[in-house]
């Protein structure tokens, strides 16, 4: 069903009327995970006070992650897979009790696969801040509430400390790889700048070395969007009722989100002018079907994600440049040891291909030299959750250097 699948990870398509049937409920004041739901796959690592790199302190914090294969008695064949903004730790597996969406991505990691876990352990984190198993806004702080708008500014940097002392609890000192997309490439990057000790080999998929202005005004109306909302009530909405919490806000900032990460050319083809129903758009108070499939994965996404959380990390990937503090990007970037692949695509509109080149020729040793590797896709930013084949050929290229 179209329900469990997350819609970043498929071509976008019309929405049947079996579809809108799915979300006739009203959704739920926050669609994060919280205790007492079922775990599904999920393990988890508790760990001390944090202390952010803004000075405010978490008094203790818990990271949500899943694993597949087994670690090695030398412990040198772990393999971190970081997910996007709106992803979380089911990499793969089906949709069921405590997964609301199938693995993000089956068709990458598995036995066989790109990441073949019968020679990888793969471990896979949600991110500190986040809202499927990890601490983040929804989480009950130490009185007994949620942590809603208490909940401390959150850096890319902060989010690879807490995953740094999960590799120590697992025992991993140096990771095989690092792979990520997105906001996880951010990660990937990162890791790879401020750690490369432990970092034998990075995938930096559709990522920027810098979040730019332009990203971050197309955050900062995405954020506006949920604060506007007035169920949002400044972030102190967990005691509210089905259809009572700030879905609208973050249905609206989810359409505009769906907007970067897909490209003209798509949803030109999928959409052309054609109208959801009989019913004219043209004045007559129908719509057309680019809009209804918006209005629906905005809606279908307050099922599964929490508004505080969305705002956390948004603001974390506004934090992203890995040359703050280092002396500028080309002095960060010559601090990565591992054997890296860089890896963008050339309709993504989100973060463009000169962010991934400026990389690759900033990094010492990479697959490609100077240059990324760029997928021709129609599909956008998400052509690195949906062109799996091609970016399979390039993870096996990467694994076995």
């Amino acid at each position: 069903m179209d329900w469990q699948t997350s819609e970043d990870t498929v071509p976008s398509a019309p929405v049947t009327e079996a579809d809108a049937r799915l979300l006739l409920g009203r959704p739920p004041a926050t669609g994060a995970w919280r205790d007492g739901d079922p775990v599904g796959e999920r393990r988890f690592a508790s760990f001390g006070a944090f202390r952010t790199e803004g000075g405010r302190d978490l008094p203790g914090y818990r990271i949500a992650y899943e694993t597949w294969g087994e670690l090695s008695p030398a412990h040198d064949n772990a393999v971190l897979v970081l997910h996007a903004l709106t992803g979380d730790s089911h990499v793969r597996g089906p949709a069921g009790p405590g997964h609301p969406t199938d693995g993000w991505w089956d068709d990458l990691v598995g036995p066989g696969a790109a990441i073949d876990t019968d020679r990888w352990f793969v471990v896979a984190p949600n991110m500190l801040g986040g809202c499927q198993g990890s601490t983040g806004p929804a989480s009950i702080a130490p009185d007994g509430y949620e942590w809603a708008s208490r909940f401390p500014y959150l850096t890319i940097r902060d989010q690879v400390t807490a995953q740094a002392h999960l590799a120590d609890t697992l025992g991993i000192q140096r990771w095989a790889a690092v792979v990520g997309g997105s906001m996880g490439g951010m990660h990937t990057l990162e890791w790879a700048v401020g750690l490369p000790d432990r970092v034998a080999r990075a995938a930096i998929l559709s990522a920027p070395p810098v979040n730019t202005a332009d990203q971050i005004a197309l955050n900062s109306v995405q954020i506006e969007a949920i604060r506007i909302d007035p169920r949002f009530s400044g972030g102190e909405f967990y005691d509210a009722g089905d259809g009572d919490g700030p879905h609208r806000g973050l249905a609206l900032a989810r359409r505009m989100a769906l907007l970067n990460y897909r490209s003209p050319t798509e949803l030109n083809s999928r959409f052309q002018r054609t109208w959801q129903s009989g019913v004219s758009p043209l004045g007559s108070g129908g719509r057309f079907a680019v809009e209804s499939y918006l209005d629906f994965h905005g809606n279908k996404f307050t099922r599964r994600f929490d508004a505080n959380s969305y705002i956390t990390l948004v603001e974390a990937m506004n934090s992203h440049d890995v040359g703050r503090d280092r002396g500028g990007v080309e002095d960060a970037l010559r601090r990565v040891t591992a054997m890296t692949l860089v890896l963008g695509i050339d309709s993504d509109r989100l973060f463009p291909i000169g962010g991934q080149h400026r990389i690759a020729r900033g990094i010492p040793h990479t697959l490609d030299g100077d240059e990324a590797v760029v997928l021709a896709s129609d599909f956008g930013h998400d052509g690195f959750l949906i062109e799996t084949a091609a970016v399979a050929g390039h993870l096996r290229r990467l694994l076995a250097a």
